[in-house]
């Protein structure tokens, strides 16, 4: 029987599933962000020792990133889901339940560990339910659902919060256990289960083959670059500069607004284009627009400028680099699909590109500080600017990766 292309593009109901369940736990992740350092200093550590234990649960994210993309290849996607879902619901009960500054760094250091293997494993059953031309669709909605739930939690954080301190890591903990719950219901489909050589004749994509794609190393440039500037840079320097410079307190908050307002308009569109147009160039463009705005950030500081004017500028330029993540986000993530394919289990190499991400959003704040402490903000924004266009230059020799996608596989 003829499938009609309409029907093969269509989107699948689990990855709706997927997509809500991505929208309850960025809503969680939000509710307790706020209140994670206050509740650290709490226990009468310093700001030094509070920051630490934001830091541990990144830190063990990328760590145990190998361990998990070994996971998802062998025991297949939906049970290492589960798993992490349930290991950060359990961190986070544990969490609330700290009675000393050591306990706390610990249970909220191992949610990482549930983490990356629940976005390990989430990525790995995009890939396999996503029709080839929709994965750009699909990473958007994926990517609107985290972002609008990003939005949304630092605000009901805000009035949990007025219950007690410990309060938001017991709600993110519940609603952490009712998505597992309706994901485990949802995604019981016998084709969820793991692809072993067995079922289609093909084993798992290893890093080396992986790696032999120009697509895959060029995705990896842009994925540390991405990871630098908008999980790292945007969200912990850029606020330092808004508060610092133009001294006004609520200016931080606002233009991290901005920016999440530019690419949440910017992802309704962008998937769409980037499965009609390709990937590469909606990476080649949004990096680009990342690396000219975030570069011009210094024009903020500039001392021709009035405090007004100065705020203009910031604003401006944030919503502009906003839009440039829109655009590079949903396309990066198809191209890394599109590398791997629907009949292979791609675990590690997906475990490796969620490295290269966190890689950047770890180390390009603690870089891009040491340069603004030396030489000032202006030039430490100039040199993220230069990381995004230098990430550039992969693509350039890099073919179109829609061209790399397989048919999609009968059920």
């Amino acid at each position: 029987m003829t499938t009609r292309t309409g029907d093969a593009d269509r989107i699948p109901g689990e990855i709706w599933i997927l997509v809500g369940s991505a929208f309850v736990i960025a809503i969680g992740f939000g509710i307790v962000s706020p209140v994670l350092p206050a509740y650290a200093r709490s226990f009468d550590v310093g700001v030094a020792a509070a920051s630490v234990v934001v830091s541990a649960f990144a830190f063990l994210r990328l760590v145990f990133a190998p361990a998990g993309g070994v996971l998802v290849s062998r025991l297949g996607e939906r049970p290492v889901y589960l798993t992490g879902l349930l290991v950060v619901a359990a961190s986070s009960f544990a969490t609330a339940a700290a009675q000393s500054y050591a306990q706390l760094l610990v249970f909220r250091g191992l949610g990482g560990i549930g983490s990356t293997m629940f976005t390990i494993s989430a990525m790995a059953l995009l890939v396999r339910l996503a029709p080839p031309r929709a994965r750009g669709r699909v990473s958007s909605a994926y990517a609107s659902s985290f972002l609008i739930g990003g939005m949304l939690g630092p605000v009901l954080g805000g009035l949990v919060a007025g219950w007690g301190l410990r309060a938001p890591f017991i709600v993110y903990g519940v609603a952490l256990v009712a998505a597992a719950a309706v994901v485990a219901i949802g995604l019981s489909g016998t084709r969820l289960r793991a692809a072993t050589p067995e079922q289609n004749g093909r084993p798992a994509m290893t890093l080396a083959e992986a790696w032999a794609s120009p697509v895959f190393r060029a995705v990896l440039a842009t994925g540390v670059a991405n990871g630098w500037t908008n999980f790292g840079v945007r969200m912990a320097v850029l606020p330092l500069l808004a508060t610092a410079v133009l001294d006004r307190p609520w200016v931080a908050g606002a233009v991290l607004a901005v920016g999440s307002v530019g690419t949440a308009a910017t992802l309704q569109f962008s998937g769409r284009l980037a499965d009609r147009v390709g990937r590469r160039p909606l990476v080649l463009v949004g990096m680009a627009v990342m690396g000219v705005s975030m570069g011009l950030f210094g024009l903020a500081t500039h001392e021709s400028l009035s405090t007004t004017a100065g705020l203009a500028v910031l604003f401006a330029l944030t919503l502009v680099s906003g839009v440039g993540a829109g655009l590079v986000n949903p396309a990066q993530q198809a191209a890394v699909a599109d590398v791997v394919g629907h009949e292979r289990n791609g675990g590690k190499v997906l475990s490796t590109f969620q490295m290269s991400q966190d890689g950047g959003a770890i180390v390009g704040p603690i870089l891009i500080g040491v340069v603004a402490d030396a030489l000032g903000y202006t030039t430490a924004f100039a040199v993220t600017g230069a990381i995004c266009l230098v990430a550039l230059l992969p693509w350039l020799r890099a073919p179109e990766p829609l061209t790399l996608q397989q048919p999609t596989p009968a059920l």
